[in-house]
């Protein structure tokens, strides 16, 4: 009886040791972008509009604070997570509207995910520079 029930017991599936293909990935990917977006996001957005708008004085130490290197290094992160939650979200809505289901469009779509964000990041990137 006993060996019955060990057969029927759900196997333990280690989701880091499974390769996820692509447009699995970019669904991840999106997920996470935007919930990294909404927090810590938002919250900084928020505090450095008041400190934008709250003075001359903080307007004038919020651009000494964005005009350093290493801050504007790290704002390719943010940017890079706007970019990709942009365009992954327009290919979820184009999947809702059933376009590009086939599997060859659903790695073409991923893949086109992929450098729209990066190129998006890198066009940002230069005008911060």
């Amino acid at each position: 009886m006993e060996a019955k029930l060990q057969n029927k017991r759900p196997k333990h599936l280690n989701l880091f040791k499974i390769k996820q293909p692509l447009p699995a990935v970019i669904s991840i990917l999106h997920r996470v972008s935007g919930a990294l977006l909404f927090f810590p996001g938002i919250p900084l957005l928020l505090c450095s509009l008041q400190m934008l708008l709250e003075s001359e004085q903080g307007f004038d130490a919020l651009r000494d604070y964005l005009s350093n290197p290493m801050i504007k290094v790290m704002l390719l992160l943010p940017i890079w997570f706007f970019s990709h939650h942009l365009f992954a979200g327009i290919r979820h809505l184009a999947s809702d509207l059933h376009i590009g289901m086939t599997l060859t469009q659903a790695r073409m779509s991923s893949l086109l995910v992929v450098a729209m964000g990066v190129l998006l990041t890198v066009l940002i990137g230069m005008l911060l520079w």
